[in-house]
């Protein structure tokens, strides 16, 4: 594509930092193909969790070389003991040492999840063949939230054909907010556009412009616009407002002349899950944009989730922004 700025800013944060990232779904191709170019590249360690003979039969499969890459079996690991002992931990009586045996050495999401949380590893991509539950469930019970964030939510930066910079949000958690939520969620996807070079000026969208129409969904979203103000006073936030008005300079004069984010919106928060979601797929299909994410923000280190239909190239990109995210 023509806009490739954010991941040139990613690669070059993180470039000789050796950054690791652990990879759960090791023997699917479009995984394994990913981490091998990392591994190749140098740019990232990739660490690939599975049945070792089954990634090596898919390697094999696909023509690739899977050279000295790491590759660890969660059934045989001598990490384990370690793992489920720090995993009993963080349960905190919830689970007992045997239920932390079983879990780790079969999913290993939660395998990889711990290497985050014991420091072995600084930031996970999975989802390519699980739900997005699968991956953040166990980030919500062990790395947990960030101090001062009460939820996570995803965000997908949208990256237009005549080099169009764009931030998403919450387009993959949170199915409906109320106000307190969709501010927070408002702050922090300010902080996240500010991570991948994004001017964090943002809209809080909704189908009213300024009390154009009169309904609680609107109110909803002008009271969080206030809550955000109140969060962070220095934020170039407003609403609520429509679309159009929040992206084009044009409609901007006519609806809300006033406002220092109408018309230059860069960050645009939706109202609920399934309006971001049906909104960053028209963006992706009618309007030739490129979607990366989503990214997964408020948690104390990096997990992020793939999309089961995503490609070789959605998979190293996104572990390019998720070791970007990684702090030091």
């Amino acid at each position: 594509m023509a806009n490739d700025g954010v991941m040139e800013l990613a690669t070059d944060n993180i470039r000789g930092k050796n950054r690791t990232i652990v990879f759960p779904e090791g023997d699917d191709s479009r995984v394994l193909r990913a981490a091998i170019r990392h591994n190749n590249d140098g740019l990232i360690k990739p660490i690939l969790l599975g049945d070792p003979e089954s990634i090596k039969k898919v390697a094999n499969e696909e023509g690739v070389d899977l050279g000295n890459i790491e590759i660890i079996d969660p059934r045989h690991s001598d990490l384990l003991d370690e793992l489920v002992d720090r995993y009993v931990e963080l349960r905190n009586g919830k689970n007992t040492r045997e239920d932390g045996d079983y879990l780790l050495k079969k999913d290993n999401n939660y395998f990889g999840t711990m290497l985050i949380e014991t420091g072995k590893a600084d930031g996970m991509v999975s989802g390519a063949a699980h739900p997005t539950g699968d991956t953040v469930r166990p980030a919500l019970q062990l790395i947990k939230t960030k101090k001062g964030v009460n939820r996570v939510s995803g965000v997908m930066i949208m990256l237009g054909p005549n080099g169009e910079k764009l931030l998403f949000a919450d387009t993959a958690i949170n199915i409906t907010l109320q106000s307190n939520e969709l501010a927070e969620v408002a702050v922090e996807a300010a902080k996240t556009a500010v991570e991948f070079g994004i001017e964090p000026i943002v809209a809080m969208l909704s189908f009213s412009t300024k009390g154009s129409a009169k309904h609680e969904l609107a109110r909803r979203v002008e009271e969080a616009t206030k809550l955000a103000k109140e969060m962070d006073p220095d934020l170039k936030v407003d609403g609520e407002m429509q679309f159009d008005a929040a992206i084009s300079p044009q409609v901007a004069r006519k609806k809300i002349p006033n406002s220092d984010v109408a018309g230059r919106a860069k960050v645009f928060i939706f109202p609920d899950l399934q309006s971001a979601n049906i909104g960053y797929k028209i963006g992706q299909r009618l309007g030739n944009y490129e979607a990366l994410g989503p990214i997964l923000q408020g948690l104390n280190k990096p997990v992020n989730d793939l999309s089961r239909g995503c490609n070789e190239e959605d998979v190293y990109k996104l572990a390019i922004l998720t070791a970007n995210q990684v702090r030091d």
